[in-house]
């Protein structure tokens, strides 16, 4: 089994890369774990305390039942991975069962800020991108997905999204084995990226 980290800001365009990924590696041997998942149930907060909740900090995610899902996986277990809604910013009663793969994907933004869960990563990849680039993707999926007005896209961004990029998330870029400037129009690295694993997965 390979453990892939990919890391990068709040839209610098992880999902796309890990999609181009998942179409050059065979069919049905990458499986996805994504840090959102992960995020601390909030649901018992009123509407204005989740307002406040800072999705960009290391303290929001629980990573040790993270760690502990990715330690079943290793093991060839079958995991019940969270459901988390951004609207309610609460888990559902239900898990989504997921296997054992070859390529195990875990993406998030603040996943390599965590270092019992980056000695685990086999391959870690830094997606970067322009902060402007960043922004306007982050304004775009915030307002069609988490409900959010224009201003107060903006608002979240400058309190909580832009400091914890500086503090927590660019910083880890020293970790990366491989850094994918722009992010998933960069198809000269996804191609190197991907030609990596399949080489390691001949190893494995």
């Amino acid at each position: 089994m390979l453990i892939i980290g990919i890391a990068g800001g709040s839209g610098c365009g992880k999902s796309t890369v890990v999609k181009q990924i998942i179409k050059k590696l065979p069919k049905d041997s990458v499986t996805v774990i994504p840090q959102d998942s992960y995020y601390k149930d909030n649901g018992h907060l009123n509407p204005e305390d989740r307002a406040k909740i800072n999705f960009d900090h290391p303290s929001s995610i629980e990573f040790n039942l993270l760690i502990k899902h990715l330690d079943s996986l290793k093991e060839g277990e079958t995991i019940g991975m969270p459901i988390y809604s951004y609207l309610t910013c609460a888990r559902a009663k239900e898990t989504i069962p997921v296997q054992p793969k070859e390529v195990i994907i875990v993406e998030g933004i603040l996943i390599m800020s965590n270092p019992r869960l980056r000695e685990r990563m086999d391959i870690k990849v830094f997606v970067d991108a322009d902060a402007d680039d960043r922004l306007m993707r982050i304004i775009r999926r915030d307002i069609e997905e988490r409900g959010r007005s224009f201003s107060q896209v903006l608002d979240h961004y400058e309190k909580y999204v832009k400091p914890m990029h500086l503090q927590f998330i660019e910083p880890t870029k020293r970790y990366a084995d491989i850094i994918v400037p722009q992010g998933g129009a960069n198809h000269v690295a996804i191609d190197i990226l991907t030609s990596r694993i399949k080489m390691n997965l001949k190893q494995v």
